[in-house]
């Protein structure tokens, strides 16, 4: 599993694929978060905004390779193995991404409410945010794995269903994503740092069994 890792990592790196995403994600960052804006607030916003990316970032892993190279690949590590590679590297990806993300943010914002009455920790807003982003990285990958090989195969398809499920995933009542950025939204108007630990739980159980699923129809349709 390791040496699969490896290579999917040094696909994606030297495809440079993972440009776009990048700069999308930074300049979201940019329109929405400034300077001494109440730190939890703009931690909501690199968290929300980071599940899309992630999805992104999980279909140019799944999608990177040549059908014969992937082939290649199954043949050699297993079709089930080479999928949750790809997804994993995906994964870690937007997890990196959104980390250094919230390692900026917390820096620049400032560590009060959003009515500047309240101090809040930094620190401890970080980690929240922490966790909010790692609920929307898992998410997002989820939607990335529904939405790429092998359950949707033509892009013309998957690219609006990408978009569709990353959009429901934020705004939907009951989605782990919505949960973490409502609490961190909520908890700068009350002074108080949530712990999304629940939304959490519920992204990786969610992002599992979507990957487990994938895996098994990737084997499946490889056969």
């Amino acid at each position: 599993m390791t040496a699969l890792l490896r290579y999917q990592t040094a696909l994606l790196l030297r495809s440079q694929r993972w440009v776009p995403p990048l700069v999308v994600y930074a300049a979201a960052l940019a329109v929405g978060v400034q300077g001494g804006q109440p730190v939890l607030d703009s931690l909501g916003w690199a968290a929300a905004v980071l599940l899309p990316v992630a999805a992104w970032l999980v279909r140019i892993c799944v999608t990177g390779e040549p059908p014969a190279a992937r082939a290649c690949v199954s043949a050699a590590g297993g079709p089930a193995r080479a999928h949750l590679a790809s997804v994993l590297v995906g994964l870690g990806a937007a997890t990196a991404l959104g980390g250094a993300a919230t390692v900026v943010v917390t820096l620049i914002s400032d560590p009060v409410s959003s009515g500047h009455g309240t101090r809040v920790p930094s620190l401890q807003a970080g980690g929240s945010g922490l966790l909010a982003v790692l609920v929307c990285a898992l998410l997002g990958t989820a939607v990335g794995a529904l939405t790429s090989w092998p359950v949707l195969r033509s892009p013309g398809r998957a690219v609006p269903a990408l978009l569709l499920a990353a959009l429901l995933a934020l705004v939907a009542t009951g989605s782990p994503a919505h949960a973490a950025v409502t609490a961190l939204v909520t908890g700068s108007r009350s002074g108080t740092v949530p712990l999304p630990l629940l939304p959490l739980a519920a992204a990786v159980l969610v992002t599992a069994a979507v990957t487990a699923v994938t895996c098994a129809l990737t084997a499946r349709r490889s056969a």
